[in-house]
């Protein structure tokens, strides 16, 4: 633990932050950032409309999401799965979003996704990331506590949010895999998760899954409202690429303040670069596939914006 504090305190004395990673630019009079999720959240708790967050792989997807944001004039959270981190590094993610967000018009977060432990949230805290998830949801409720009270005592020191899991959204995507018929998010015991834990806000399982749907996912949302009624953090739904418009559309109105997207990006992107090389069989230059693979996924992150009501709130 004490290397832990050294951590934080090189954290804090990181250059260009400061106030647990919140990172200011002038741009047309204008003050910009790099913000925590924290206030993100809960605006659009009270103004009942959700923050699309959206999974970045490279370079060309973190410009994509931007691009996406700064024409709806959306506030909007890059994040990163642990395999992400393990293939490039926190520190080169963070660069690239770092510097997408010091010039842009529009609140930006970067967000740890599926933190699988501790020390990778002290990693992506350490790199200057300005949200963190822990997900201890495989785990038993008492281990999920512990380990997501460890990571709130952390973070909430240097006033960085934390997201947790409670339940288990099923499906398959990166190193994450949950079987088929996991279990949903308990009301009951989601109130007594977040008292004892302090956490920033809630992902709950209601019926969405990681990675593509064989048929159309049937949501559970008098469990969401049930869950709302019983929990004041904010509600992230996990899962959404692939649900219908409208269910994601409900699902806020009962309470979601968060939906990531992650699979549709990817397939957006790949499909451009493929189309592109299919195409252009001769082409060497990687700045011309990237180039479709960026404009591809800027569409796919207006629609999605679109869909969660963001658009137009900054």
């Amino acid at each position: 633990d004490g290397a832990n504090e050294k951590s934080l305190e090189t954290f804090r004395k990181r250059p260009g932050t400061a106030d647990g990673g919140s990172v200011k630019s002038q741009k047309g009079g204008q003050n910009m950032s790099l913000v925590t999720t924290k206030e993100m959240l809960n605006d659009a708790r009270d103004r009942h409309y959700a923050v699309g967050a959206f999974n970045v792989e490279n370079m060309e997807m973190v410009q994509a999401v931007l691009a996406a944001a700064e024409r709806l004039r959306a506030p909007v959270i890059m994040q990163t799965t642990p395999s992400a981190i393990k293939y490039a590094g926190a520190d080169y993610f963070y660069g690239n979003v770092f510097a997408a967000a010091k010039d842009a018009c529009v609140p930006v977060a970067l967000h740890l996704d599926h933190g699988s432990d501790y020390s990778l949230a002290v990693q992506a805290v350490r790199a200057g990331y300005t949200s963190i998830m822990i997900d201890g949801s495989k785990m038993p409720l008492e281990s999920n506590i512990q380990i997501t009270r460890k990571v709130t005592e952390l973070c909430s020191s240097i006033g960085i949010p934390v997201e947790a899991e409670l339940g288990k959204v099923g499906g398959k995507e990166d190193d994450l895999e949950a079987g088929p018929g996991e279990a949903y998010t308990d009301p009951g015991e989601a109130e007594y998760f977040v008292e004892q834990t302090g956490i920033s806000s809630l992902a709950v399982a209601i019926g969405t899954a990681h990675g593509f749907y064989q048929g159309e996912p049937e949501l559970d949302l008098q469990r969401l409202s049930d869950i709302k009624r019983r929990v004041s953090v904010p509600l992230v739904l996990h899962g959404a690429s692939g649900v219908p418009a409208e269910a994601v559309a409900e699902s806020i109105r009962r309470g979601i303040c968060k939906v990531n997207y992650a699979t549709e990006l990817r397939a957006a992107y790949t499909g451009a670069v493929r189309e592109t090389l299919e195409n252009q069989p001769e082409l060497i230059d990687p700045k011309i596939f990237g180039k479709a693979g960026r404009e591809r996924v800027t569409e796919q992150v207006m629609e999605k914006m679109k869909v969660c009501g963001c658009a137009g709130k900054v």
